[in-house]
């Protein structure tokens, strides 16, 4: 199942993509909850409604929709850095022995087709395609073994990152939680369609030429091992996202390097998910 989180005249609301339109989850039956995180705490249940759901027609179509960030406020956004050989390489740097974690906050959340901010203080902003994990079930001390059960699904991400200020300090949080600068979607992929999520080609273009092309099979620590990692710190909850890794191909690390500027476009494309696609503009 594809799930979105979508407007049009009326407030966002949670939806089923059937083909190129949208089932307003809503109409299909009032008792289901009106916001992602409240379908996956009650997905034991609401489940089953939302595969009959799919039987209706299609309420509106993607076209005549906006469709926002699938969890517009997650609890948590986190996002691994150096997690693809060829990024590190790419980067200078040694293949980590430790997992290197990072958040990107609530006010960086975005839309999947909403412009994406050049600040006014940095002309270094970079792209980074990137799996999205979306967790399903509050959990704690999850083996690797059994990290499969607690993910709801998963989207297509891109941690835009402003380099210079990435690099001022160790501590990259600032220079990856500019406005904007987390969007995911275009909605989520329930986990059992996906299946193995190690073995999805990703891809970034900007303005139409391809500059990231891989596949998740190259993981350093793959997802499983990212969220036994972080569940042994913190407790994860239904709708905290996971930003898994980018691989080579960024911009900074070009020569020279390629910063994206206003008017570029850039897309984010992973395999049995779909696209998200957005226009830089300088903020206002």
């Amino acid at each position: 199942m594809k799930l979105v989180t979508f407007s049009d005249t009326r407030p966002a609301r949670i939806g089923l993509v059937k083909g190129e339109g949208v089932i307003d989850l809503a109409k299909a039956d009032p008792d289901l909850p009106r916001d992602m995180i409240g379908l996956m705490n009650e997905w034991p249940r609401a489940r089953a409604i939302v595969e009959r759901a799919a039987s209706r027609d299609a309420d509106a179509t993607l076209k005549t929709v906006k469709l926002h960030a699938p969890v517009p406020r997650p609890s948590k956004a986190l996002a691994i850095g150096l997690n693809y050989a060829d990024h590190i390489a790419e980067s200078g740097q040694k293949t980590p022995e430790q997992q290197i974690w990072f958040c990107k906050h609530q006010n960086a959340i975005n839309g999947p087709f909403d412009p994406i901010q050049l600040p006014k203080v940095s002309m270094f902003l970079d792209y980074e395609a990137e799996l999205v994990a979306v967790i399903g079930k509050r959990c704690k001390h999850v083996t690797k073994e059994r990290a499969s059960d607690v993910i709801f699904g998963y989207a297509a991400g891109n941690d835009v990152t402003v380099r210079d200020w990435q690099w001022k300090t160790p501590q990259w949080m600032l220079g990856k939680s500019f406005d904007t600068h987390a969007p995911f979607g275009p909605w989520i992929v329930t986990a059992d369609e996906i299946g193995d999520p190690h073995t999805l080609g990703i891809r970034a273009y900007l303005n139409g030429e391809k500059k990231q092309d891989s596949n998740t099979k190259h993981l350093v620590f793959n997802v499983y091992d990212q969220i036994a990692h972080l569940s042994q710190a913190m407790t994860l909850e239904p709708g905290d996202i996971i930003f898994t890794g980018t691989p080579g191909g960024v911009g900074a690390a070009m020569k020279p390097p390629l910063f994206m500027k206003a008017g570029d476009v850039t897309r984010i494309e992973i395999d049995k998910i779909g696209a998200i696609e957005a226009t830089i503009t300088a903020e206002q």
